[in-house]
Formats: C-alpha cells, sequence, structure tokens
C-alpha cells in the first residue's frame, strides 16, 4: 500500500472511529485515554508519566519533526493464531507493528494504518468505545532513531487469521506467534503487554 493511500485510509479511519479534526481536541482525548490507563508494571507506570508531562509541554505532540519527543501509534494485532510480530529492519527484534503520526491522524488511526501497511493483513479494533475511540491497550515511553523519544501508545487490533503479506519495502520476517512464543520472542518493553493481554 502506497504512503499516500495509507494517509488516505487513515483520514477515512478518522472519520469512521471519530476521530477528533481539531489538533487540541486530538491532544485532549489522547491525554485523557493516557490519564484513564491503568498500568501494568513499573515500567508501564513510569512511561505512563513521562507520557502525561510530554504531552503538557509539547506544542504538537503529533509531530515528527516538531521535538525529537513525539506521539506514536502502535497496533497489537491478535487473532485465532496468536500475535504477530515482524523482525524491525534496522533494529533486528521482533516488535508489534506501529509508527509516526501522519498529519492530521490520531495515534489509534497511525496504529491501524501502520498495521495495514506492515502486515497487508484487514486489521479492525478488537474494541471502540460509544465515542468510537478503541481503548488504550498499553504505554511505552522508547528511544527511537536518531535520537528520539517516542511516546507510543497501542491498540488492539484483531487481525483476523490469514497469513500476512507485507508489501515490498516492508519487513518480510513477518508471522503469527502463540501467545507464549510471542510474549518470548517480544521486545522487552511489549513483552509485560502480551502478557497482560494473553487469553486465559
Amino acid at each position: 500500500m502506497g504512503r499516500e493511500m495509507g494517509r488516505e485510509m487513515g483520514r477515512e479511519i478518522g472519520r469512521a472511529t471519530g476521530g477528533p479534526d481539531d489538533p487540541d481536541q486530538r491532544c485532549a482525548v489522547v491525554r485523557a485515554q493516557v490519564l484513564a490507563r491503568r498500568p501494568i508494571d513499573e515500567r508501564e507506570r513510569v512511561s505512563r508519566a513521562r507520557a502525561l508531562a510530554e504531552l503538557d509541554r509539547l506544542a504538537e505532540p503529533f509531530s515528527e519533526t516538531a521535538d525529537p519527543t513525539h506521539v506514536t501509534g502502535s497496533a497489537i494485532v491478535v487473532g485465532p493464531r496468536g500475535v504477530v510480530l515482524h523482525r524491525h529492519k534496522r533494529l533486528g527484534i521482533w516488535l508489534q507493528p506501529g509508527g509516526h503520526v501522519d498529519a492530521g491522524e490520531t495515534p489509534w488511526e497511525a496504529a491501524r494504518r501502520e498495521a495495514a501497511e506492515e502486515t497487508g493483513l484487514d486489521v479492525a479494533f478488537a474494541a471502540v468505545g460509544p465515542d468510537g475511540v478503541p481503548p488504550l491497550a498499553h504505554v511505552d515511553v522508547h528511544p527511537g532513531p536518531r535520537g528520539h523519544t517516542h511516546l507510543d501508545l497501542r491498540y488492539l487490533l484483531d487481525g483476523g487469521d490469514a497469513d500476512p503479506s507485507p508489501p515490498p519495502g516492508e519487513s518480510q520476517a513477518i508471522a503469527w506467534f502463540p501467545w507464549p512464543d510471542a510474549i518470548a520472542v517480544a521486545d522487552p518493553g511489549l513483552r509485560a503487554a502480551l502478557a497482560a493481554l494473553r487469553p486465559t
């Protein structure tokens, strides 16, 4: 999927999921989500506090270029076969799909767009609230490339049970992992989230 098509899909998702158009409103909705999030461990507690402080500080928290610290959106893609992870091309670690928030997007729109682009799967939010906004599944603050800091907001998406089919240019090392295997190979910043989300 081309980048421009992905952006248009993100805008369509925003309209379909109640994504606010006003940047200040987007920030207020995201801040409320982060504030309401109950951390599952110490790492997420620290990440949540840092994300709230940065959301208050940053004039353009969703812009990749306005500040080295910015919000990103990720998708924890699950289905009957387990969890989809891909091996990051530069970092060489197993991660969830995700990336930067494009202009006019919310983090959950970015998460869905990036998941579709990086996996080739027909993904959908596992749940949405009465306002059309999916619940926040996890918060993790971590270093990104080029000295950036990512305030990564993660959302739970249903990936069905088809085989991932990423387009050329995306990581081809991608697969469904049974839950125990996903937890074992995942990046440490993702491991606790998967353990908490794992069906019992």
